[in-house]
């Protein structure tokens, strides 16, 4: 149970603040478990609002592509970073601001419609490996990626390693979504935001 309910808060906030009606457990106790990764204090916070054990931070809700803004923050500096359309939810990668400009007379740098996406580069990501393996049950298998973690060409080889074990595959990907949703939420809240959606009725 409360592997789950960490797994859920995490990449599906709302279906699980849906779901605590059905969980006979304080929230004190589930907020424990699934907070641990950065970004999740931001979404504990969340439901500590929406359980009425506290106020909820004075974030602004905006409207948000995460699949995007992840993208965009896990980009190499050298070639990514962007911005976020503040009215919209859309990111907009750098790169395509020079391939497609944006209209006429649109003002890219008006602080009240945009927010600039900084791309922070592959270190999150690498520990994202480290933590996976420490949490492997499988020796033979930690081994193997501990070997691949050396040298150039970590993220290749530590990715051709793990596709030889479908099941751990398929955990390995829902954990790096749960790591880099948390650090985009983590990121949204210094900014002083927070993705907007409805918060259903508990």
């Amino acid at each position: 149970m409360q592997e789950g309910l960490a797994g859920n808060t995490r990449t599906a906030d709302h279906s699980l603040l849906r779901s605590l009606r059905w969980v006979d457990r304080p929230v004190g106790e589930i907020l424990f478990v699934c907070v641990g990764f950065r970004g999740d204090e931001e979404l504990a916070d969340r439901l500590r609002a929406v359980t009425g054990d506290a106020v909820f931070p004075l974030l602004r809700p905006i409207p948000v592509d995460m699949e995007m803004l992840v993208m965009l923050l896990e980009g190499d500096p050298a070639e990514s970073a962007g911005r976020l359309d503040l009215s919209t939810g859309e990111c907009r990668p750098a790169f395509t601001e020079e391939l497609e400009p944006g209209p006429p007379g649109e003002e890219t740098d008006d602080p009240e419609r945009w927010l600039y996406v900084p791309a922070l580069g592959s270190r999150a990501g690498y520990r994202d490996m480290e933590l996976f393996i420490d949490g492997l049950g499988d020796a033979a298998l930690a081994d193997r990626l501990r070997i691949a973690l050396g040298g150039r060409g970590t993220f290749r080889r530590f990715k051709d390693a793990l596709a030889r074990d479908e099941r751990s595959w398929r955990r390995y990907h829902r954990f790096c979504d749960e790591r880099q949703r948390g650090r985009a939420r983590a990121w949204l809240a210094e900014e002083g935001y927070c993705p907007r959606g409805p918060v259903p009725r508990l």
